[in-house]
């Protein structure tokens, strides 16, 4: 009866990851899982965490809602790790204490906008191989990168070879607006459809005219010539 009585008196979410460190920061609570050759977010980090670092690690997905039960977390620190996937709701959840989030030196080429503009973090995203797109120029204007993050973005592939190795920064400096190519590309296929179809009615009318004008004349030809033209009967 006592150990039963222990368990219920054990608040929910004080277990502590097993190849974790918890502690306390500034009266806060810290989880400290760096340098654990850990490939998956820890599913049992306790729901009371301020601060959470998972750095050095082989992490290569954030799955959806991989935080959202961490509603104190402050900080995050993924750096560091194989990160290649961040799914679209990956930080659900954390909007509105989430303060900092290191994302740097992972294998990420392209994150989808909607993971990151919900938050009011500051971000760390320098590097990662990125591909330098209309995504990550829409990410550059309406994120909170951290200065540095901003400076050490480096396209590590572009639409264009002239871009390649060169930081997404000066690229954007020198004129360069990759949203302007699709929204070009895009007015394009519009164009082309809308005149595929325009074609395609023109050519049925012309089609409609001709068959009646046809009709129209073999009508004529099927009512005979006038009477005494007819050849003699045998």
């Amino acid at each position: 009866q006592a150990f039963f009585c222990l368990l219920l008196c054990i608040p929910w979410g004080s277990s502590c990851p097993r190849s974790c460190q918890c502690t306390e920061r500034a009266g806060a609570k810290a989880v400290l899982c760096s340098s654990q050759h850990l490939e998956e977010i820890p599913k049992d980090i306790p729901r009371d965490v301020v601060f959470l670092k998972l750095d050095a690690n082989s992490i290569t997905r954030i799955p959806s809602n991989a935080f959202r039960h961490l509603s104190h977390l402050e900080e995050i620190d993924l750096s560091r790790n194989a990160i290649e996937k961040i799914d679209r709701a990956a930080f659900k959840g954390l909007a509105a204490g989430l303060r900092s989030l290191d994302l740097s030196g992972n294998r990420i080429r392209s994150i989808p906008k909607e993971a990151l503009l919900a938050l009011n973090a500051e971000l760390r995203l320098a590097g990662n191989p990125w591909h330098c797109g209309c995504a990550l120029q829409e990410l550059l204007w309406q994120a909170r990168l951290h200065p540095d993050s901003v400076r050490d973005i480096t396209c590590h592939t572009a639409p264009r070879q002239e871009f390649v190795g060169k930081p997404l920064l000066q690229v954007l400096d020198a004129g360069a607006n990759f949203c302007s190519v699709r929204r070009r590309s895009t007015d394009v296929a519009v164009f082309v459809t809308m005149f595929g179809w325009f074609a395609m009615v023109i050519g049925y009318v012309v089609c409609y005219a001709r068959h009646n004008r046809e009709g129209s004349c073999g009508h004529r030809e099927h009512r005979g010539a006038p009477p005494g033209t007819q050849g003699p009967a045998e």
